[in-house]
């Protein structure tokens, strides 16, 4: 080779590569977010199955909630879990599996006959797998392919969740009305099944497999070396993170966010409104009209976290949820009317808008480890609504009417916005190797 031809070979490796004109992190959100959404179709099933179930098996209100409220629970108590397997395998195995899981658990419902059938398949099957699908997964994504947007691209993959109940539950409400509960039934486990191609050939776990940066950030991030001890690793940042206070205010407050809204409203708003003469499908087309509402609302809020103070959005979200609910007995009846319109858009602006602020915390306070102490935030979460769940479907067989639910959790939204005001912020830095909880810089 020439010498003239070597200095135009080295001028032209010294051109800086163009890079693309939209980030890989995009698509990899984007993707996220359709198997978000394909995985929705679980969460749009259990509110609709109360009254065919107690019909053809005859089994009572509280039997049924109880297995919503083991699989709520198990979504929660697996999350930590499924952050710490995504550390160790990456994101698409844990996720691939845990969509089979959901679509093996609900295709199984259709053959069952006894209760505990209803506890091991929607329970257990799609508590387990749900939990894999759960928050922490898009938390993952953010930490890992965004350093900057965090706050918006966070709201935009919770509102994931309320985009896929609202293109399930008019369909599933309709086939439970028109047909049976088991095409419904089969319909979820089909949609589980349909996303898991999709998740293994175009999510990618991280932004060094691809050769890019994560979003925003000024250096290239080596991809960190798999985890080991995933399981060791998830109860260690759990028993670390116990020992500071900012995590039971973040587990207090996003238990009573469960309790309002996946135990409480998801579960039972629709036996509760056909209670009051609302049919079936006018009922579950205005649960999925607050999920229209919530996409706008934790988008926004996302926007919001970049900006505000991530604890003062938290106070304003549950004191406004909670007069919602206790304005809620008085607005449910036999036909539409303006007020409860008002209602549905008002509670779906708030549904999961804490989302956004509460992972925000998280990773202020505990840095590296924030995905998985989320995750144990969020398992919480589903503990108070596993736990309303269940006693929900209790006291509408003791009392008659879902009355006293609402006004309960309406109190307990307003204690939760006295909490989020007493959460300390201080900075974090990295501490030990990996799996070591980001212990707070002494505030200055």
């Amino acid at each position: 080779m020439t010498q003239t031809s070597e200095a135009a070979a080295a001028l032209q490796d010294a051109k800086p590569t163009r890079s693309p004109r939209i980030h890989r992190a995009w698509f990899v959100a984007a993707v996220t977010f359709v198997t978000i959404i394909g995985a929705a179709a679980f969460r749009s099933l259990p509110g609709l199955l109360i009254d065919p179930l107690n019909q053809e098996f005859g089994w009572s209100r509280g039997t049924i909630g109880a297995a919503v409220s083991v699989n709520l629970a198990l979504y929660g108590l697996t999350a930590p879990f499924a952050a710490a397997l995504m550390d160790r395998f990456g994101i698409r195995r844990v996720v691939a599996v845990a969509l089979t899981v959901i679509a093996l658990g609900s295709g199984l419902t259709v053959w069952m006959t006894a209760a505990w059938q209803l506890l091991l398949c929607w329970g257990l099957l799609v508590g387990l797998g749900s939990g894999s699908m759960a928050l922490a997964f898009a938390a993952t994504v953010t930490n890992r392919w965004f350093t900057t947007r965090r706050g918006l691209v966070s709201g935009i993959l919770t509102a994931a969740s309320a985009s896929g109940q609202l293109i399930f539950l008019p369909l599933l409400s309709w086939m439970v009305e028109t047909h049976d509960w088991r095409p419904a039934a089969v319909t979820v486990s089909l949609a589980a099944l349909a996303v898991v191609p999709f998740v293994w050939l175009l999510l990618r776990d991280h932004p060094a497999d691809v050769d890019q940066k994560p979003y925003g950030a000024t250096e290239f991030v080596p991809k960190p070396a798999p985890v080991t001890g995933a399981a060791r690793r998830t109860l260690s940042v759990l028993f670390s993170a116990v020992r500071t206070g900012p995590f039971w205010l973040l587990a207090g407050t996003f238990a009573i966010c469960g309790a309002s809204t996946n135990g409480l409203v998801q579960t039972h708003f629709v036996p509760a409104a056909h209670d009051h003469g609302l049919p079936v499908t006018t009922a579950a087309s205005l649960l999925a009209v607050i999920g229209v509402f919530d996409v706008v609302g934790t988008i926004a809020s996302g926007w919001f976290t970049d900006r505000f103070e991530p604890r003062r959005l938290l106070a304003v979200y549950y004191a406004l949820r909670g007069i919602s609910l206790l304005f809620l007995p008085m607005l449910l009846g036999p036909s539409l009317h303006p007020s409860m319109i008002f209602f549905i858009i008002f509670y779906g602006l708030d549904w999961v808008a804490t989302v956004p602020p509460t992972l925000a915390l998280c990773r202020e306070r505990y840095g590296d480890d924030s995905a998985i102490v989320f995750g144990w935030v969020l398992a919480s979460h589903q503990v108070g609504a596993a736990l309303v769940a269940w006693l929900g479907g209790v006291a509408r067989d003791v009392f008659g009417s879902y009355d006293m639910v609402w006004y309960a959790s309406g109190t307990l939204c307003a204690a939760a916005a006295l909490m989020a005001l007493l959460i300390r912020r201080r900075p974090v830095t990295a501490v030990g190797g990996p799996g070591a909880l980001n212990r707070p810089v002494p505030a200055a």
